[in-house]
């Protein structure tokens, strides 16, 4: 299929990625064009900014957890529904798996879905040396699919210079630049970015900003950029399909802004699969769903909720119960951190919760078991055979006196491993986030066994 594509990259994570990124997204909706958004690698957040501040789709694509041909796949599949695909980066635009590896990098998802790249270079206090930074990244891959560049943080008065000479010395085009904008920085929070419904006015920010790419960003030529691209060739994975008799397993999803870390891809496989997926929030509303064959909480921030979701006693109650009847149920994260007897909040203050787990959860001053995992089932469970492995990530400040051990994570290309989630006949609970394209079998199993039960 003809998908017109383009990846923002940059030399190191605190370049201006997200802003320029979500700035570019809104000039191109502003002039009516149709467009789909991914994030490179993992991370949650920025296609939450670029979902719900910009009104458009937004999913992630991982080389780590998916292959070449499921990559593209999931472009594609998402790539139809607009004229323009804007993929973001991860940290710098060569750093991957191990910090040693490209595996999983920008530049990664660059190579395998042939994409040009726009490297965003923060400029401030630098001149002739931004030529130099940009000429080590054309160099360091004869495939390194830069196309071209936009500096950030430099003046009017600059720019004109800076970009005759990088034109006249290396093989690309600058297509603009991005004044100093100090009302437009987006606060950081202890996962990262916030969460856009923190943000007052954050669509007026963005829309500010956009105002100003439109004067100083050639658009036009990104477009062209993007529109010579190649064809994607793609393949559609083998989905399994519950049975006639199952269709329509109802799968309670907790999401509201305690729990909002899900990939909508894992949302759509599952509905894809033949499940009915409802969502319920946890700090609002103050019934479970009604006839739930199965439940799943995903991660988030329950911390800086945890007195609204510990007071909600009739949700705490209702899931219990859920829980007691043995209805299956999976948790991640802030999901599974929410299960437990108790509770930390930001400030180390207790809070009583669901009780499945016994335990609690605690704040920690420093991220725990940080980065990409692959997990191998230890024993037959509710996602599936012993032996079994899904690929997913860790990513959390907190910790819990009660982590498992059903499973056994290992880091790629690094000797760390560790046990963790506790997994039985109904329930997978622990830190990591699964991505069920990596092994879609396994969550298939879920449901299945949550179909079973709804007989």
């Amino acid at each position: 299929m003809k998908a017109p594509r383009i990846l923002l990259a940059a030399p190191s994570s605190g370049s201006g990625k997200t802003l320029v990124t979500c700035g570019i997204l809104k000039s191109l909706l502003n002039r009516g064009i149709t467009v789909s958004s991914f994030k490179c690698g993992p991370d949650y957040i920025d296609p939450m900014f670029h979902g719900q501040v910009l009104g458009i789709s937004s999913k992630n694509l991982d080389t780590f957890f998916t292959d070449e041909t499921a990559t593209r796949y999931l472009l594609g599949k998402e790539a139809r529904h607009s004229q323009l695909s804007v993929m973001e980066g991860v940290m710098g635009y060569y750093d991957g798996i191990a910090g040693t590896s490209t595996q999983a990098s920008a530049y990664d998802l660059a190579r395998v879905t042939d994409t040009p790249v726009i490297l965003i270079v923060d400029a401030r206090g630098m001149s002739v040396s931004i030529t130099a930074q940009i000429k080590g990244f054309l160099d360091y891959r004869p495939d390194s699919r830069i196309a071209g560049a936009i500096l950030n943080r430099l003046s009017a008065g600059l720019y004109p210079r800076v970009k005759e000479q990088i034109e006249r010395e290396l093989p690309i085009k600058v297509l603009g630049y991005v004044p100093e904008a100090k009302e437009y920085v987006i606060e950081s929070r202890h996962l990262g970015l916030v969460t856009p419904d923190t943000i007052t006015d954050l669509k007026e920010r963005i829309q500010g900003l956009a105002r100003v790419l439109e004067e100083t960003v050639d658009l036009d030529l990104l477009l062209s950029v993007a529109g010579g691209t190649r064809e994607l060739d793609l393949i559609p994975p083998s989905i399994p399909h519950l049975e006639e008799s199952q269709e329509g397993v109802r799968i309670g999803i907790a999401k509201d802004e305690a729990f909002c870390f899900m990939y909508r891809d894992n949302l759509e496989l599952m509905a894809e699969m033949g499940a009915k997926l409802r969502y319920f929030s946890p700090v609002h509303d103050t019934r479970l769903p009604r006839d739930l064959d199965g439940m799943i909480f995903y991660g988030g921030y329950p911390e800086l909720y945890a007195k609204q979701l510990s007071e909600n006693r009739t949700m705490l109650a209702d899931i219990r119960e859920a829980i007691r009847q043995g209805v299956p149920y999976l948790a991640e994260c802030g999901g599974f951190m929410y299960l437990h007897d108790d509770m930390e909040d930001m400030e180390g203050i207790r809070h009583r919760m669901v009780g499945a787990i016994e335990g609690t959860a605690y704040r920690t001053e420093r991220l725990g078991r940080f980065g990409y995992v692959t997990l191998e089932a230890g024993k037959d469970q509710v996602l599936g055979k012993k032996g079994e492995t899904i690929k997913a990530h860790e990513f959390h400040y907190f910790d819990s006196t009660n982590n498992g051990a059903d499973f056994h994570a290992r880091k790629p290309l690094a000797k760390r491993e560790w046990d963790c989630i506790h997994g039985d006949g109904r329930r997978a609970a622990g830190f990591p986030h699964l991505y069920y394209y990596s092994n879609p079998e396994m969550i298939f199993h879920f449901l299945q066994v949550c179909a079973e039960r709804g007989r």
